[in-house]
């Protein structure tokens, strides 16, 4: 970052301070008065609609976020990614995910659709299960798309994950199959992923008739013995939290009917095409990504909740926490100068109405303030049709408590605070569709935020050290004896547990 660059940054962070000053006292319900509110903070973008009405935030505090957004150079960034340059600078590598459900992608992309859609073809008549292994981004994509589009599952295929090293992940993974009729699809971006090679191993020992791989290290896929034409490949520029859209999400288009995983591509898509081409404050992952960074940093609320007012979308997320925070948990900027604030907060949550009889009581009366992200499915819904009204009553119900509060006098402990923000979303159903549409909502979100921050998005060394450690360790925790420079504690503990 020039001279130039830091010092606009820094002014217009400044400038968001300012109006956060002027807003971290304001009542929710008083910024109603004006009678345009509703309208001017509801966005919309293919298959999704937000509401950031109940959030601490106006007009004039977005169009602060907008001069910050020209200093950190969004326009510029955002293009480079769409032009398939170096955006992930400490890799020398492209970030080029949404080019996997590009209509106009290279002939590589469509050559590598045309044989998953071949192989599903094969492979379906012969199978009565899938067993998918892989960890973090190569397990959680294509899970959370399973179980959101469950009902297009081919009727009779039993799906199956497993992604802890814990052998009872596993173990639970294949009971009850039978081997002659399950295919096992092992995904791991360098076919060297610890967990994924052990839960692998295991089932292969099994004896499962079919195995496939995703990776974008197909000899090493070979040279464990997966055939060739199973073997499915993809890209040093698909990073791991980024790759459902690839051969990772192999199980989907083998499960799912109805072109499923094609028309999630094609949601996804639509989603690109508004990222790239709406101006700051007509694009909807640069708005949340600005309502992200005023409640993280210029309000300093350091976690939010993301409820999904949908049973379906109850790994969302889970989801959202390894792109979120793995893209963005970062001490250092792209140019590796240390932040002077975070990238980030910390995203937790669990599906509603569930998560009220949990820990909604510390949103409503805890110390702290903890944004909440509703989303809701705005669409047909399975089961009984009464139900349906009875989600939405719960979702908005608590969408207003959070803002309203309810005092009891004489009585502090049925005293809700209230005045507490939170972002309404919907999609228009649950679809291939919309469902592509969102996820690739929270991706762009995730890449503007760490824009406006000026971090790298795209690479994750927080998660190396752990891993090296891990392999150090394995030796004296088979049998031998612990390494010499190991600390007390750490070698008390491989003495108990070896």
């Amino acid at each position: 970052m020039n001279a130039n660059t830091f010092a606009a940054t820094k002014q217009a962070w400044t400038d968001v301070e300012a109006h956060a000053a002027r807003l971290t006292n304001a009542r929710l319900l008083d910024l109603f008065s004006d009678p345009n509110r509703v309208r001017s903070l509801t966005y919309e973008a293919p298959h999704l609609t937000a509401d950031f009405s109940k959030q601490r935030i106006d007009s004039a505090a977005l169009a602060a976020f907008e001069k910050l957004a020209e200093a950190a150079d969004f326009d510029g960034w955002r293009a480079k990614m769409f032009a398939g340059e170096v955006v992930n600078t400490s890799e020398g590598r492209a970030a080029m995910h949404w080019r996997l459900r590009d209509p106009n992608a290279p002939a590589e992309v469509k050559d590598a659709l045309a044989e998953m859609a071949a192989f599903s073809a094969r492979i379906r008549p012969q199978i009565d299960a899938i067993v998918h292994l892989g960890i973090g981004g190569s397990d959680l994509g294509p899970r959370l798309v399973m179980d959101a589009l469950k009902p297009l599952k081919y009727s009779g295929l039993d799906v199956r994950f497993a992604a802890n090293v814990d052998g009872a992940d596993v173990a639970d993974a294949i009971e009850g199959l039978d081997p002659k009729r399950t295919v096992l699809i092992a995904v791991s971006k360098t076919f060297t992923t610890q967990e994924t090679l052990a839960n692998a191993d295991f089932v292969r020992a099994w004896g499962p008739a079919h195995l496939a791989a995703a990776t974008a290290a197909p000899d090493k896929a070979i040279a464990w013995g997966v055939p060739s034409d199973n073997v499915f490949q993809f890209w040093d520029w698909v990073g791991g939290r980024y790759s459902l859209w690839s051969s990772v999400s192999l199980v989907c288009a083998v499960a799912l009917k109805e072109r499923a995983f094609e028309r999630l591509l094609n949601g996804a898509a639509a989603m690109d095409a508004h990222f790239q081409n709406a101006s700051f404050l007509e694009n909807l992952p640069a708005i949340s990504a600005a309502v992200q960074m005023w409640n993280r940093e210029a309000l300093s609320h350091g976690s939010y909740a993301a409820i999904p007012y949908a049973e379906r979308l109850r790994l969302l997320p889970a989801w959202l926490q390894q792109l979120e925070m793995e893209s963005n948990g970062k001490r250092v900027t792209r140019d590796g100068a240390l932040l002077e604030r975070s990238a980030c907060a910390v995203t937790w949550g669990a599906a509603g109405t569930n998560a009220q009889h949990s820990f909604f009581q510390l949103l409503h009366q805890g110390v702290d303030e903890i944004p909440v992200e509703f989303i809701v499915n705005a669409g047909p819904q399975e089961g009984p049709p009464s139900h349906r009204a009875k989600v939405y009553a719960n979702a908005l119900a608590q969408a207003r408590a959070l803002m309203v509060g309810k005092t009891q006098e004489n009585a502090l402990h049925r005293t809700f605070p209230g005045n507490r923000a939170s972002t309404m979303m919907a999609i228009d159903a649950l679809t291939p569709e919309a469902l592509g549409a969102l996820l690739a909502f929270y991706e762009h979100r995730t890449f503007a935020q760490a824009v406006l921050a000026g971090v790298n998005p795209f690479d994750q060394w927080g998660v190396e050290l752990g891993k090296e450690m891990a392999n150090a360790l394995l030796p004296a925790l088979e049998g031998g004896a612990a390494p010499a420079d190991v600390d007390a504690s750490t070698a008390q503990w491989i003495e108990r547990l070896k």
